[in-house]
């Protein structure tokens, strides 16, 4: 650490570095690379090429695999690997992925995709219905990671050119770092009867490459619970840590009372507060609305608001000050933060940061500023639907 007035990039790393593994009780690895990947027209390309490039193993975890041309491109490249001897694991949430092609399930099965679901619903155990595996992790030789907002369908194709085309990100790992998050995919795999045959060899210590890029990064996981799970303590440490800026991306933004007390607290401490979250193209009005309850507190607090109109916003995003990118398939929402499985992703990188945030301001520009004098003029219709949607925040 630097004395007296010097105070250097690598002290202000240490910052959130110290202070994240404190809070959390998970260590940062060193030595890792970080691609981001915008929109499907990028992330699928990237996704099938690792695919196809795989010689040892392969496994996916993924809470949305619907039908269409995308579903049919990754079953397809899946089984040709399986039919090559690649292991290929398949891990699909019971509740996500119910609108699948069970054409594409039995073509993939019998190429010998090793294909589970996560918590099938039965009436038997309804209490388990309501938890699902929201991750969204692709491990191609334990070399190649991928995760971010993205689902295998094709509302996710193009450029987020027109509301047919889902405005996502989704990051390309390499490094350290892909041990801690293939661990997120075991996780979800072992508890759906799966449990890796040959333990030995399968989990053996494999070398990693360090890459010239020299991330940190911090893999943190979120498993359902009564209270808080450790994303949501991850998304308060890092609004707390706040000493400048905090943007926040996110398809769903319908948070506790805490968090938004939190936030209009880091405005008020001199914090630039920016949420971007869906608009007028939304798949979840409920949750929306839902969030909406909490609108005039944050603008109020001064905190900006935008909403994205060229289409679905799934981007899930939180940039600190110019120092520390959180990604993965956590929303800020209850569902997020304490029912379901997620895995989010913390980067210590300056160019990272700037990168996403030119990307942000993009989108910004294309979103619709929520003003003070408008929200409070809004139609009290709007208001009673807000209510109502608030009796049900915690299933959204």
């Amino acid at each position: 650490m630097s004395s007296g007035s010097e105070f250097t990039a690598q002290d202000t790393a240490y910052y959130y570095r110290s202070r994240l593994e404190a809070a959390l009780g998970v260590n940062f690895t060193d030595g890792n690379a970080v691609r981001p990947l915008q929109n499907g027209e990028a992330i699928f390309p990237a996704m099938l090429e690792a695919i196809e490039r795989a010689v040892s193993v392969i496994e996916l975890v993924t809470f949305v695999y619907w039908r269409g041309d995308i579903a049919q491109r990754f079953a397809n490249a899946l089984a040709e690997r399986a039919a090559k001897g690649v292991t290929v694991r398949l891990l699909l949430d019971a509740y996500g992925a119910k609108q699948m092609d069970a054409g594409l399930v039995a073509k993939m099965q019998s190429a010998g995709v090793e294909l589970r679901w996560f918590r099938p619903i039965a009436t038997w155990r309804i209490w388990r219905a309501d938890k699902r595996t929201h991750r969204k992790i692709l491990i191609c030789d334990n070399t190649f990671g991928f995760t971010g907002g993205v689902g295998i369908a094709d509302e996710w194709g193009g450029d987020a050119r027109n509301p047919q085309e889902w405005r996502d990100n989704h990051f390309e790992l390499q490094g350290p770092a892909i041990t801690a998050l293939r661990a997120s995919f075991l996780d979800n795999w072992n508890e759906s009867g799966a449990w890796l045959h040959d333990v030995p060899n399968a989990l053996a210590d494999s070398p990693h490459t360090l890459m010239p890029e020299n991330i940190p990064l911090q893999i943190v996981n979120a498993s359902s619970t009564v209270g808080w799970t450790d994303i949501s303590s991850l998304v308060r440490t890092l609004v707390m840590l706040a000493k400048s800026r905090i943007t926040l991306t996110t398809a769903y933004f319908s948070p506790d009372a805490d968090l938004i007390d939190m936030l209009c607290q880091a405005q008020q401490r001199g914090v630039k507060v920016t949420i971007l979250t869906g608009g007028k193209y939304c798949d979840s009005r409920l949750s929306q609305l839902a969030g909406q309850r909490y609108y005039q507190s944050l603008l109020d607090a001064g905190v900006s608001i935008y909403r994205y109109q060229k289409t679905m916003m799934h981007t899930k995003l939180l940039l600190i000050d110019d120092q520390v990118a959180c990604f993965g398939s956590a929303n800020i929402n209850h569902r997020s933060l304490s029912k379901d499985e997620e895995c989010c992703v913390t980067a210590l990188s300056v160019e990272l940061v700037t990168q996403l945030q030119r990307s942000i301001d993009a989108d910004i520009a294309n979103s619709e500023r929520v003003s003070n004098a408008d929200w409070h003029a809004r139609d009290w219709h709007e208001k009673i639907r807000e209510l109502m949607a608030g009796l049900l925040v915690e299933q959204l």
